[in-house]
């Protein structure tokens, strides 16, 4: 039988799994939200989806190499990021995709499979 698990570099943060507020990321828990880059994970201030800003986002914005996009798990649920909010962070560079967060971990670990420079904001389930 042939192996077509994807290989992931082991110097990549992978997302192994979620719920009950936390993030489980290369093999690592954490509590509470999360910013995952293909090199690093960092807590999240955020909590609560309505009230995220531009600032939020500084983390990602500044990563460095940049990322190509964002997955942005908004929760249990997929939610609409305000149109102004989008705007901002377009105007700064980043392109944001919505999605609920359990979505966001599992497409997060198909792009990264794929060698894809993306990053994830995500709230907690």
């Amino acid at each position: 039988m042939a192996d077509i698990t994807p290989i992931i570099p082991s110097d990549r943060q992978v997302i192994d799994g979620y719920g009950d507020g936390q993030f489980c990321v290369s093999g690592q828990w954490r509590t509470g939200a999360v910013v995952v880059l293909p090199d690093r994970t960092e807590p999240w201030r955020p909590q609560d989806f309505a009230a995220l800003t531009a600032d939020d986002f500084a983390p990602v914005i500044q990563a460095e190499p940049r990322v190509e996009f964002l997955l942005l798990g908004a929760g249990a649920r997929m939610q609409l990021l305000p149109k102004a909010l989008r705007q901002s962070l377009r105007e700064a560079g980043l392109v944001v995709e919505v999605m609920d967060t359990g979505a966001a971990c599992r497409t997060y670990n198909v792009l990264l499979a794929e060698g894809r420079r993306v990053g994830a904001a995500l709230l907690p389930v």
